[in-house]
C-alpha cells in the first residue's frame, strides 16, 4: 500500500510541476514576444498600430474594436504575410492563448513590435463595432 501512495504522490507532483513549469514558459514566451498591453495602453497607441483580430469571422462580425482587421488563427499561418512589418501589430482574441500563439508565429517571422490586448475583447471599454454583412 505505501508504494501505491509514493507512486501517486509520485505521478502528483510530476503533473503538478509540468502545469507550473508550461504556466512560467508562457509567461517568459510572451515578455519575449512583446507585450500586453491595458485598455488605456491599447487605446492610446493604436492609431499608429495595425489591429488585428484573430478570432474566427461569425464572432468578429457580432462585435469587434473599431478599425480592427480580421485574420483568424486557422488561417492565421497563411495570411499573416498581409500585416506590414514596419507598424507595430496590436492583436486580441478572447483567449489570451490564441492571441500569444499568433504573436509568437509574426516573432518567427521578424516581426518586432508586437503587442496584445491584456484581457482579451471581453474587457474591452473602447469603442466597438458590428458588421453590417
Amino acid at each position: 500500500m505505501n508504494t501505491f501512495l509514493l507512486v501517486i504522490d509520485a505521478i502528483l507532483l510530476i503533473i503538478i510541476l509540468s502545469f507550473l513549469f508550461s504556466w512560467l514558459w508562457n509567461k517568459y514566451q510572451a515578455k519575449r514576444v512583446g507585450g500586453a498591453l491595458s485598455n488605456e495602453e491599447f487605446r492610446a497607441g493604436m492609431r499608429k498600430a495595425q489591429i488585428i483580430d484573430v478570432r474566427e469571422s461569425a464572432p468578429f462580425k457580432r462585435k469587434h474594436i473599431d478599425g480592427a482587421r480580421n485574420i483568424p488563427m486557422t488561417m492565421f499561418k497563411y495570411q499573416h504575410g498581409e500585416i506590414r512589418k514596419d507598424l507595430p501589430v496590436y492583436l486580441y482574441s478572447d483567449a489570451s492563448s490564441i492571441t500569444l500563439r499568433a504573436a509568437r508565429i509574426l516573432q518567427k517571422d521578424g516581426y518586432k513590435k508586437i503587442f496584445w490586448l491584456k484581457d482579451g475583447l471581453e474587457n474591452w471599454d473602447g469603442r466597438t463595432k458590428a458588421s453590417k454583412y
